[in-house]
């Protein structure tokens, strides 16, 4: 009997350690993020899935890294390049300086997705293929991905990183990797913002009413990141927004979850890791009903028109971190 213990054991130890090498990592996972203080420079390792698409040595975009050769981000950031005009940073902190512990890696495809087009921010997704995988350390490590069907209520805290600029309007971008706290605006209010019908399904945002807190330029296809339990999943893409950090005009993001499919059909082996986020509670953004929009009469008709605000879609040279007049990050 103790032999067939022994036995049964040994077994069961071969097939853990088989489980372990066929499961190489778990996305979502930040070792060396032990705090989180939105609005400032990110330590390093804080936010391992974290890119730097650079072209000629030159910063363009962010991205996440979902796997060992795959990068997501946003379709308008690579819509203008080729693949062999990027070059993809990982493990990256400061981007000027001796970086121990970075990775680079050329790309070698990319796709965009196929709805996506420059006239409409609607799709704003696309893939990178690395040249070759990489390494995982605790500074460069993927980050999982909202499968579909997850729920990100109104108020929901959120993470969003990049080096884009400190300030709105500014021509230059951060030097440190920034970190800044956001929580969801649910897609009614959002609509309510920036015009009945701009934000479609696919989008979701984030920020504050107030404004002082957004993404800006120089962040585009960063992502944006909400905890569930030990797992960092990642809920958003950066995409566009009304100037940067503005009140009542929060960022807008690619909604990942609504991209499963596309992204599992596009990356047929060692595909990402998707979990389903849950917000608990009741989401206030239900409620939410949009006030008339205002008249504005002309003295040659009785007839009257209203104005929206319409959002600039951010372009890759412009979108970054900025820091408004209080102090404030911004992301967008």
């Amino acid at each position: 009997m103790a032999f067939y213990k022994v036995i049964c054991a040994a077994a069961l130890l071969n097939l853990l350690t088989q489980e372990s090498h066929s499961q190489p990592y778990v996305c979502g996972q930040a070792p060396l993020n032990t705090k989180i203080v939105g609005g400032q420079v990110a330590s390093p390792g804080s936010w391992p899935w974290q890119v730097s698409l650079q072209e000629s040595g030159s910063h363009f975009c962010g991205g996440s890294l979902i796997n060992d050769q795959w990068v997501l981000t946003a379709a308008h950031c690579t819509t203008w390049t080729n693949a062999s005009s990027v070059t993809v940073y990982l493990g990256l902190q400061s981007r000027e300086g001796y970086n121990p512990n970075q990775q680079f890696r050329t790309v070698s495809l990319i796709i965009n997705h196929p709805r996506y087009t420059s006239i409409t921010p609607d799709n704003d997704i696309a893939l990178l293929k690395l040249s070759s995988p990489v390494t995982f350390t605790n500074f460069v490590l993927p980050v999982c991905l909202a499968a579909s069907g997850s729920t990100f209520y109104s108020g929901t805290d959120s993470w969003v990183t990049g080096w884009g600029a400190t300030a709105s309007g500014a021509s230059t971008i951060s030097q440190n990797l920034r970190e800044v706290e956001v929580p969801v605006v649910g897609n009614r209010q959002c609509n309510c913002d920036y015009g009945v019908g701009t934000i479609t399904n696919n989008m979701m945002c984030a920020g504050l009413s107030s404004g002082g807190k957004d993404s800006c330029q120089g962040d585009s296809g960063g992502p944006m990141v909400s905890k569930q339990g030990s797992r960092w999943i990642q809920s958003g893409i950066v995409s566009f927004g009304e100037g940067c950090a503005l009140p009542n005009f929060p960022g807008v993001y690619t909604r990942v979850s609504q991209y499963q499919s596309w992204i599992n059909s596009t990356i047929t082996s060692n595909q990402p890791g998707f979990i389903t986020f849950t917000s608990t509670g009741n989401d206030s953004d239900l409620s939410v009903s949009c006030p008339p929009p205002p008249t504005i009469s002309t003295s040659n008709t009785s007839a009257s028109t209203s104005s929206t605000p319409s959002p600039l879609p951010t372009s890759p040279s412009t979108m970054s971190m900025s820091t408004t007049s209080n102090t404030t990050i911004s992301i967008s």
